[in-house]
């Protein structure tokens, strides 16, 4: 089984004609065949949009409803420059896509506070801003991630930091063990899909054996997954996992990197977040590069 997207999942791209927008669809297209159905553009509805690389021709449309309603789609991915990023989100919503996923990165937090009330009263989820996206292995591909580290395999990922979910997906793969879904929520203060909604999923998906969670300084997001997990495993949910926390160095006080990693006096910072995740049963690597080998050597008890 596969969380949030699978073979059959028909996306579209708001923001398709750009250069960012055409790179990423044409490794989307070249993945496994994911079904990128259509972008959406205010001024070239009616257009057609052409691969460079094999051809594949797709429809523009001028707005999100009408796309939908025309392909079918039941996901949309955005590469819209952050001036236009949370009105490209509220078009989604407003035409009721239920997977949505924001790559851009830089949209500012008071116009993704108008984004969250929009989606709080909605039909549809968000991942993202300023993230990776998500990727089962061989069946599709939303966002940037490179398709050649992934193998199908039994390990779900969940990470705010884009660069270490390739990381822990890349020591997977050597492991032997694979992915079934890897997911980068972001690192924004303010964002749709937090760690606990992946947790829930990957507790709930029978192919996902294993879990890897890859945190960040600030906030509370990690603590707050911890206590969930928590309480999951006194219910009896429980599955073997590893983890990280980025930026243990970072001084008390600074903004290090996203927008969301700032640490406060006795909060958000890497031991108490650390601590958490031990607590909750959570085998926390000594570094990134050991990711694989500290979920193998859980796996192994």
């Amino acid at each position: 089984m596969s969380i949030l997207v699978n073979k059959d999942t028909k996306i579209l791209v708001q923001g398709l004609t750009g250069k960012t927008g055409t790179f990423h669809t044409e490794q989307a297209l070249a993945y496994y065949g994911t079904k990128m159905v259509g972008g959406i553009h205010p001024k070239k509805g009616g257009e057609t949009w052409s691969s460079g690389v094999d051809g594949t021709a797709l429809p523009i449309f001028a707005s999100v409803a009408e796309a939908k309603e025309r392909t079918g789609a039941d996901a949309t991915v955005i590469y819209v420059p952050p001036a236009g990023a949370a009105d490209a989100i509220i078009e989604a919503i407003e035409a009721e896509v239920p997977f949505i996923t924001c790559i851009t990165e830089g949209i500012p937090v008071m116009d993704m506070v108008r984004v969250k009330a929009k989606l709080d009263k909605s039909k549809s989820r968000l991942l993202g801003p300023n993230c990776p996206g998500v990727l089962t292995p061989e069946e599709c591909k939303i966002g940037i991630m490179p398709g050649s580290i992934f193998r199908k395999g039994s390990v779900g990922i969940v990470s705010r930091s884009g660069t270490l979910t390739y990381e822990a997906v890349f020591q997977t793969s050597n492991e032997g063990l694979g992915q079934t879904t890897a997911v980068g929520i972001g690192g924004d203060p303010v964002k749709g899909t937090e760690f606990i909604d992946m947790l829930e999923m990957f507790l709930a998906d029978e192919a996902t054996q294993s879990i890897i969670m890859i945190g960040e300084i600030g906030g509370s997001a990690e603590e707050e997954a911890a206590q969930f997990l928590i309480d999951e495993a006194k219910k009896g949910r429980k599955k073997p996992m590893a983890g990280f926390i980025a930026g243990r160095t970072a001084p008390k006080g600074r903004t290090m990197g996203h927008a969301g990693a700032v640490v406060s006096g006795g909060k958000g910072d890497a031991e108490s977040k650390i601590a958490a995740m031990e607590a909750a049963g959570i085998k926390v690597s000594p570094s990134p590069a050991r990711l694989g080998k500290t979920l193998v050597e859980v796996l192994k008890g």
